[in-house]
C-alpha cells in the first residue's frame, strides 16, 4: 500500500479526534449527552465549539481528498513519490488547520486551508501529461 492510501486513512481519523476533543475538553459529555450528540455539539462554545467546526470541516474536505488521490493513481501519469509527498503534505496542512482552528487563528487558518486546497488541485495536474 502507498503512503498515499495511507494518508486517505489518516484523513479519514481526522475529524473523528477532532470530535474527541469537542466532546471531552469541556467535561460535560456523558452518558445522557449521548442520547443526543448533535445537539450537544451544535450548543458548544469556545475551545469545544471551534473543534466540533474543524471535525466539521474535516469531514467537508475529505471527499474531494480521497477523489483526489484515487484519481490520480487511477490515471498513473504523476510519479509515486509525487502524489506520496503531496499526501503528506496534505495530511501536515489539516493538522495545522485543526491547530489553528483551535487556537483561534482564523487568518492563519484560512491560509492553511487554502494550501490544502491547492494541493487537492495540484493532484489534477500531476496526473496530466
Amino acid at each position: 500500500m502507498t503512503v498515499a492510501f495511507w494518508c486517505v486513512l489518516i484523513a479519514l481519523f481526522l475529524p473523528y479526534i477532532c470530535t474527541g476533543v469537542a466532546k471531552f475538553s469541556g467535561g460535560k459529555f456523558g452518558p445522557r449527552q449521548n442520547h443526543d450528540p448533535r445537539t450537544f455539539l451544535d450548543n458548544l462554545e469556545g475551545f469545544a465549539k471551534r473543534a466540533h467546526a474543524a471535525q466539521l470541516n474535516s469531514f467537508e474536505i475529505n471527499p474531494a481528498f480521497i477523489a483526489a488521490v484515487i484519481i490520480s493513481d487511477i490515471v498513473g501519469n504523476a510519479q509515486q513519490v509525487t502524489m506520496d509527498v503531496m499526501s503528506v503534505m496534505f495530511i501536515t496542512s489539516r493538522l495545522l488547520y485543526i491547530i489553528c482552528y483551535l487556537a483561534d487563528w482564523a487568518m492563519l487558518r484560512s491560509l492553511v486551508w487554502f494550501v490544502g486546497v491547492g494541493l487537492i488541485v495540484s493532484f489534477f495536474f500531476v496526473s496530466v501529461s
